[in-house]
């Protein structure tokens, strides 16, 4: 493990382990008492669905629209085995007998979206693997045994088998043909009395695009199509609000349901049904959310948990969705988006999603930026795919392009949380957050601020961002401010226990990892070169010191975190004022426009 390695891991530990003050709630028992009762019912619809023998038979095979990622196939093929943080190294051993590092990586092997990963590598050597494993699956855990038997590992099992059963199919005797649809018509058939006990999202509308699904291409199933398609249209009118926005505001979950509507719509044409309009105007509704919410690269902007997506699948995403529109420099789905010349930022200008079952981060007023197809400014994204301790250490403001005081995050999180628990629970949220868009001769600008830091410190955060008409400069100006009378008396209280005068805060920087980075010998600039050939310059105004500090790139598809460094303006406010200005600008002799063709070694295939 490299130095500067060390260092990212170190600089990750610290952002999660500050989170430990705050209001505690305390875990009650009623988790593990929900916990048990839904296990039980699911073991009761299990038992009524293994006995019931129905065979269902295939009408029609509809092509697979599941998109996989080359690299986690070739992995698989290899004998790695990337899960939920774990690896698994089994190169000559069936995936049903390799020791299990975790709870989490067993239901993500019994969840089977590692089809489509076999499935981008194609050839007889990945779809081989996916036939045996997937009969062996059957053999072992068909009849109510394993992980796979709750309703979110099912539905999306459901989903891939049926997507790739053309595949599965393929090159099996009569007898293995029968176990594979028999196997299907259970799993169906526990799922449609299943279903309605999930919460609403993705994991919802994956169950209910694969019964769709499963009405439409088997016959012999017992389910009733017109049931399951009216539910999804309920689920679309009270899941999916006006706006084409989700609760969880996670920019790559509201992909993935796009991709599911689209393909229950193609479905539904196919067999000669008519979509349902609450499904056609999520379609189009969410279409246009997620252009405003595409980088000038084509990627996803990267919160609340999703990553910039698989190359090419927004792009994919929206043709299918038939919506030409493109989206508009304003806000959607609590994100505000500026667009000028090569250049855009995305904002998160909303307060976190609430809930337990969201993974919500600390992320208000953070910001991405991208010049071309090259992002420049990021925030480090969702630890998930690398295990607990990432996953909380992402949900921090500590490892996003924002401002933090003190080492606390603008959102509390529950310090008394299980130490398994794979993510932090937001317990206290900025609730006042306020967005203003202003367009102008000399840009455009957003003028936002939160009061996550009031409680703490009787600060509120204002972050005000320009981009000029032609994308060549930004300009930033971050204050903090105690105006009312609370305020003042909390930021004196705060402020006289300090050590040092004025209260410690960081303005963080998090650039993407292709970048190079280098300051100048009187460190009063930064200069940033992009892989296309563009250098930027980075520079402050304020009683702010700048450091290049490590840090860390998170992004599914990769074995480990990479390596990358952060610019961080470190200052105290001293004074019920503080101003911190900062300009990030495009070095002038460059052309506006650059042919950037070049293929980045490192980057992540699809």
């Amino acid at each position: 493990m490299t130095r500067s390695f060390r260092n990212c891991m170190v600089f990750a530990s610290k952002a999660s382990a500050m989170e430990a003050s705050g209001r505690a709630v305390s875990v009650s028992r009623t988790e593990s008492v929900l916990g048990r009762w839904a296990r039980l019912i699911n073991r009761f619809h299990m038992g009524r669905a293994s006995h019931e023998s129905a065979v269902p038979s295939f009408v029609f095979q509809p092509e697979p629209r599941m998109v996989g990622r080359l690299s986690a196939g070739r992995q698989l093929c290899a004998g790695k085995f990337l899960f939920a943080g774990s690896v698994a190294e089994a190169p000559d051993r069936m995936i049903w007998d390799i020791e299990m590092p975790s709870a989490a990586f067993e239901r993500e092997l019994h969840g089977f979206a590692w089809l489509d990963d076999l499935a981008a590598v194609g050839g007889s050597d990945a779809e081989e693997r996916a036939r045996n494993w997937t009969l062996e699956w059957i053999r072992r855990f068909g009849r109510r045994t394993g992980p796979g038997w709750s309703p979110e590992c099912a539905g999306q099992r459901l989903l891939r088998w049926i997507s790739h059963s053309a595949c599965l199919l393929d090159d099996l005797d009569e007898q293995e043909s029968k176990t594979f649809r028999g196997s299907l018509g259970h799993q169906i058939r526990f799922l449609s009395n299943r279903w309605q006990g999930m919460p609403r999202g993705h994991s919802r509308f994956e169950t209910l695009t694969g019964l769709v699904l499963a009405s439409l291409t088997l016959d012999g199933t017992g389910i009733d199509s017109d049931h399951v398609i009216a539910a999804l249209a309920e689920d679309c009118d009270r899941g999916i609000d006006s706006s084409g926005s989700i609760p969880c505001r996670n920019p790559e979950e509201l992909l993935d349901i796009l991709s599911l509507l689209t393909w229950a719509r193609s479905a539904l044409a196919e067999m000669g049904k008519i979509t349902p309009a609450p499904v056609l105007d999520s379609i189009r509704r969410m279409a246009s959310t997620l252009r405003t919410l595409r980088h000038s690269d084509g990627s996803l902007a990267r919160f609340h948990g999703g990553g910039c997506g698989i190359e090419g699948r927004l792009d994919h995403a929206l043709a299918n969705s038939g919506v030409r529109r493109h989206g508009e420099d304003v806000s959607a789905m609590g994100f505000v988006r500026l667009l000028a010349g090569r250049t855009s930022l995305i904002i998160d200008a909303e307060r976190p999603p609430a809930g337990s079952h969201v993974l919500s981060h600390a992320s208000t007023l953070a910001f991405e930026m991208t010049s071309g197809r090259r992002p420049l400014v990021v925030n480090c994204g969702s630890g998930v795919p690398f295990g607990a301790e990432w996953a909380k250490a992402g949900q921090t403001t500590a490892l996003h392009s924002a401002l933090e005081i003190d080492g606390n995050s603008s959102s509390v999180f529950d310090p008394q949380r299980r130490e398994s628990m794979v993510r932090h629970v937001i317990i206290d949220a900025p609730k006042d957050v306020r967005v203003r868009r202003f367009s102008g001769i000399d840009g455009k600008s957003v003028h936002a601020s939160h009061d996550g830091y009031v409680p703490t410190h009787g600060l509120v955060h204002v972050r005000a961002i320009q981009l000029s008409p032609d994308g060549r400069r930004v300009s930033g100006d971050d204050t903090l401010t105690a105006a009312s009378d609370q305020e003042v008396r909390q930021f004196d209280r705060i402020r006289d226990r300090m050590a040092r005068p004025g209260i410690p805060f960081s303005i963080r920087f998090h650039l993407h990892p292709n970048v190079t980075v280098q300051a100048d010998l009187s460190n009063a600039s930064v200069s940033l070169r992009l892989k296309s050939g563009e250098i930027w310059i980075f520079r402050h105004e304020g009683p702010a010191m700048m450091q290049l500090q490590p840090s860390i790139y998170l992004e599914r598809g990769l074995l480990v975190p990479r390596e990358t460094s952060q610019i961080v303006l470190s200052a105290r406010a001293t004074a019920y004022v503080t101003h911190v200005r900062w300009m990030l600008e495009r070095a002038e002799e460059l052309p506006v426009h650059i042919r950037d063709v070049t293929r980045d070694e490192n980057e992540v295939p699809g």
